[in-house]
């Protein structure tokens, strides 16, 4: 079975009602990124940094995937399919993939401050005074600006041994992400699923590509009828 890699970002959620964090005035919910996304803000303001993830997961439990999700879930009907998203939401997996790997974390689990482990399943909100059993102060498991990014490796592997990759719901823009379609064999068919896309310089090297301009499940149903020859039901 051929190995299909889905790379996919932001755009892939909007149309289950989550907000992406950045306007376009640079904010994440009128909030600076450095105060509620890096190490350097937790350590200013814990509260308030604990306080908006504690928002982006009630609104998490709100909502549900969509048609993008589920198309990419059903492919594995006829593919071994690899999930590398840059979301923290767990739509993917809710719509039935079982292969995700999480590039910036995961919003329903913490972990201790200053530790990588234990990472622990967290539904609710992470309070000041909520520890793990080593008496350490939780945080949001999340990759925050300045940290590494600790499954890059994971996904570059999946990556360099992709059958086709679809992009969809991300530019492609930010590293180290942006890199890893780069690393696919030079023949590997990509398909790039936007409304309005934007060619990387990445996606630029790739001998083969077929952009879709549409909205993310409208194109997953395009390239799912492509991929397997059947309409999408």
């Amino acid at each position: 079975m051929q190995h299909l890699v889905v790379l996919s970002g932001a755009g892939v959620s909007a149309e289950s009602g989550i907000k992406t964090f950045r306007d376009s005035n640079g904010l994440w919910e009128n909030h600076r990124v450095e105060d509620v996304a890096s190490p350097e803000g937790f350590a200013r303001d814990p509260e308030l940094v604990l306080d908006f993830y504690n928002q982006r997961r009630a609104q998490l439990h709100e909502v549900g995937p969509n048609e993008g999700h589920r198309i990419i879930a059903q492919l594995e009907d006829h593919y071994r399919v690899s999930v590398v998203t840059q979301n923290i939401d767990d739509l993917h997996e809710r719509a039935g993939s079982t292969q995700v790997v999480h590039l910036h974390g995961e919003l329903l689990k913490a972990r201790p401050v200053g530790r990588e482990h234990p990472v622990l399943d967290w539904t609710g909100d992470i309070r000041l005074g909520d520890t793990d059993d080593g008496g350490r102060q939780l945080r949001p498991h999340i990759v925050w600006f300045g940290e590494a990014v600790p499954m890059i490796d994971r996904a570059a592997q999946l990556v360099a041994a992709a059958d086709v990759i679809i992009i969809i719901g991300t530019s492609m823009q930010v590293y180290p992400a942006a890199g890893l379609v780069g690393l696919a064999p030079h023949d590997c068919p990509v398909y790039y699923v936007d409304p309005n896309p934007t060619i990387s310089y990445e996606l630029k090297q790739r001998r083969e590509i077929r952009v879709v301009e549409m909205v993310g499940s409208r194109g997953m149903a395009r390239v799912f009828e492509e991929l397997t020859g059947q309409v999408y039901q």
